[in-house]
């Protein structure tokens, strides 16, 4: 263990330099706004995300690194738990140290470390609440079910998704025969009520909103397009292989294999219960509409470990290591310093985080010079990026979704502005909402080659006003 301690040391002082350097996505950028309004939910996601972000820039401030603060240290944090976790389902074998190796060499937490999302609080807690499951696994107390218990509803806390955490958890208990005396136990209904418990606040501001959130993420369920099947699911295919790393992908593979196969035993059980719910769900998924290459991250926790335990050579496990260790590092490189020159639209890193800096500075210099008392976005990305980046000139959006936060509203009456938006829209601005429009230009996002934003005169008719973002 001395050597992974010391690889994943190393990794999070990485991390933490990256996660300092790179501009922020506008997702981070998104969450950031949620995190200057905290609230027990919000339409997209729990608020734990929200809350991660207020942490880190609570600590250092208005920066790239203390938006993505806890990205590495819960990472790292993670990886020890996992090595417990392994160590303990299968006492004398490399399953922790393996599990651990393959994990950190995977590009999906390579990236998903130095970006802050609702994903990098849910891994964290996943992980957490495996490791609790394993100590129960290997015969601990009853304690360890409240702590599982806790873990869980903090994974809810942070996305939806972790209801197949608790999906796999029953799974577990009913189908692996000695595990079935739990059920006559008091232990596992107080876990599932603490965790209930901890998720009840996000139910509460859901039930309060007409149910927007579990509505959004619940209605991707009714996605069918079956005539596409093919095409998704080799996305599907396609993405874990690049994120995952082919040979990791590979390795977990083996072990969800090997973890079928021995299912009836408690250690290999759990590892089935926690892997395979997910992957039934993302292919079904598949099946009808496209699946976020990130989506499937909550399997690979259990799926390393059941890798780590099946596999006899160590030269595999340092093959993915270094396969996924370099990917990584390319990853890294393009991202700070652009490795390779790629053409615009074929580099993902500068179509995602180029240019927010200089677009925001250019709408900010176009408000002074005209005059105009605010600046409006009718997109929750370019609004949230143009807070971040904001000048003096105070930014709306108005995009609905702002309205389900507990950000304020700002008067527009008897006020001239100017309204951002994407410049590929070919309809007006509504009346309805502009008394008057007249565009005024076109300013771009540099090291893009996106079309850029259309920008508007506006002079917003009588009783308007806009949610006000945060600067």
């Amino acid at each position: 263990m001395p050597g992974v301690f010391w690889l994943v040391a190393a990794l999070t002082a990485v991390r933490l330099g990256v996660a300092a350097i790179v501009p922020l996505a506008p997702d981070e950028t998104y969450y950031w706004v949620w995190s200057r309004a905290l609230a027990p939910g919000y339409l997209d996601h729990p608020p734990m995300v929200a809350l991660w972000i207020r942490a880190g820039t609570w600590v250092l401030g208005h920066n790239a690194l203390g938006v993505r603060l806890l990205g590495p240290f819960s990472t790292a944090l993670a990886s020890w738990l996992l090595f417990d976790a392994g160590r303990r389902l299968f006492p004398g074998t490399r399953a922790g140290s393996s599990a651990v190796l393959l994990l950190n060499a995977s590009l999906l937490l390579g990236v998903g470390s130095v970006i802050m999302t609702p994903d990098t609080p849910l891994l964290f807690f996943w992980t957490a609440a495996l490791w609790a499951l394993a100590r129960v696994a290997a015969g601990g107390g009853g304690a360890w079910w409240l702590a599982a218990g806790a873990f869980g509803g903090l994974a809810l806390d942070s996305k939806y998704t972790a209801l197949l955490l608790w999906v796999g958890t029953g799974v577990w208990v009913l189908a692996v025969p000695s595990m079935r005396h739990w059920v006559r136990r008091w232990q596992p209904y107080a876990a599932a009520a603490l965790g209930f418990a901890l998720f009840c606040p996000v139910l509460w501001w859901n039930a309060e909103h007409g149910w927007a959130g579990v509505l959004k993420q619940g209605g991707r369920v009714a996605d069918w397009q079956p005539s596409r099947a093919a095409g998704f699911l080799a996305e599907l295919v396609g993405s874990q292989l690049g994120l995952v790393t082919p040979v990791v992908l590979g390795l977990c593979m083996v072990g969800l294999g090997a973890s079928v196969r021995r299912w009836r035993d408690p250690a290999w059980g759990l590892l089935a219960a926690l892997s395979l719910p997910g992957v039934a769900v993302f292919v079904q998924h598949a099946v009808g509409d496209r699946v976020q290459g990130n989506w499937p991250a909550v399997i690979y926790p259990a799926l390393v470990v059941a890798a780590g335990a099946a596999c006899v050579s160590r030269r595999w496990v340092a093959a993915a290591v270094w396969v996924g260790l370099v990917m990584t590092s390319v990853a890294y490189l393009q991202a700070t310093v652009r490795l390779v020159p790629l053409p615009v639209r074929l580099d993902p890193v500068a179509i995602r985080l180029a240019g927010w800096d200089a677009l925001a500075g250019r709408v900010q210099a176009w408000a002074v010079d005209r005059g105009a008392a605010f600046i409006a976005a009718d997109g929750y990305a370019l609004g949230s990026e143009l807070a971040w980046h904001a000048g003096g000139v105070p930014v709306v959006g108005v995009d609905d979704r702002w309205r389900l936060t507990a950000l304020p509203i700002e008067p527009l009456e008897g006020r001239t502005g100017l309204l951002v938006r994407d410049a590929r829209r070919t309809d007006l601005p509504a009346p309805a909402a502009w008394g008057s429009a007249e565009m005024v230009g076109v300013v771009v996002r540099p090291g893009t080659g996106e079309a850029g934003f259309a920008v508007f005169r506006v002079v917003p008719p009588a009783g308007a006003g806009a949610v006000l973002l945060p600067r």
